[in-house]
């Protein structure tokens, strides 16, 4: 049986994506990594953490010891990335944490894939050839975008925020294995993520929880933002198939072609919360206010995926009006239970 190392699989999507790979992979063993800050929660692993293709272990991934002892034990074939710091707002008021796990953390697993796989550049082990670094990134790197156009995978990179930056840097370690030591790695990054099992803090999340609870639903500037939805069931396709099909040294943008603004989402949100869980007086939407903007909001992201939909033949099944129902129903039904 093949080991594959995933980072960060205790967060939103590499949760997801966990339980999706290793239902559609019997041949092969899964380690997920994960340190457990905040965002990481075992709980969302409930599917699989007694799985016999399923090990999970506590650490940092900038722990480079630690790294090499995995790699030894396991013998990984594989490492799809994940791991990071992720949230804007934190990234503005504690940046340092977003450079050392983004960019040094990324730098310590390619280096100790690079020495367990490779003899040299250009030079796989016997038994190694086949060997893949999946790295996963975001649109935040390519900056803002006016009323039209699409990041595309030759947009130039513009980061924003500490975190997009961050980001970008780690992408930029990444392409430099493949140009410099010929290593096999692949990149993709992905428009906005929702789903189940996204942290509270996060946009819908925090839409559906405060909505429920009776609080005010806070809206940045004037909610004119605009973001390209992706459903994290399509996002963990996309990034399987990368991994299994995409060509050593690409960059793959995956995108749910749903633009959304920040108020048509949250406005959609309460309508379908009047529908099937309705107040006792008025409507979800007079909880909607407008608070101040954040620092360097980039006013629009949105991908063109159609390397990924010609080259391998993906495409999102969900559009935003059925995914934010399913997304929806799941935070309904785990509010019930705490």
């Amino acid at each position: 049986m093949k080991h594959i190392l995933i980072t960060g699989g205790a967060g939103f999507i590499g949760a997801n994506f966990v339980t999706y790979f290793i239902e559609n992979n019997p041949d092969i063993h899964v380690v997920n990594l994960d340190l457990l800050t905040y965002a990481g929660d075992l709980s969302n692993l409930k599917e699989v953490e007694n799985h016999k293709q399923y090990t999970f272990v506590k650490g940092d991934i900038c722990d480079k010891e630690l790294i090499e002892q995995l790699f030894e034990k396991y013998n990984f074939s594989g490492v799809i990335h994940f791991a990071a710091e992720s949230h804007v707002d934190n990234s503005i008021s504690g940046p340092e944490a977003f450079i050392k796990t983004n960019v040094l953390g990324t730098f310590h697993l390619l280096d100790s894939a690079r020495k367990h796989w490779m003899v040299g550049p250009g030079q796989y082990k016997e038994g190694y050839e086949s060997a893949r670094f999946h790295h996963i990134s975001t649109d935040e790197v390519y900056g803002t975008l006016g009323a039209t156009g699409l990041f595309t995978e030759q947009t130039p990179y513009a980061p924003n925020s500490p975190y997009s930056a961050s980001k970008a840097s780690s992408d930029m370690i990444v392409r430099s294995y493949f140009h410099t030591y010929g290593m096999n790695v692949v990149t993709t990054n992905c428009s906005n993520n929702y789903g189940p099992k996204q942290h509270n803090e996060k946009l819908i999340p925090t839409i559906i929880r405060k909505a429920i609870s009776g609080e005010n639903i806070p809206i940045y500037g004037d909610g004119k933002n605009v973001r390209d939805w992706l459903y994290v069931t399509d996002h963990c396709k996309g990034i399987a198939l990368v991994f299994k099909n995409g060509k050593a040294g690409e960059t793959y943008n995956i995108g749910g072609r749903n633009e959304r603004d920040n108020l048509y989402i949250a406005h959609t949100i309460c309508d379908i919360l009047n529908e099937v869980s309705p107040k006792k007086e008025g409507n979800y939407q007079d909880q909607i206010v407008f608070v101040k903007d954040r620092p360097g909001h980039d006013l629009r992201y949105a991908i063109d995926a159609g390397k990924i939909e010609t080259g391998l033949g993906w495409k999102a099944d969900e559009n935003f009006e059925t995914g934010i129902r399913k997304t929806i129903s799941w935070y309904l039904d785990k509010m019930k239970k705490q």
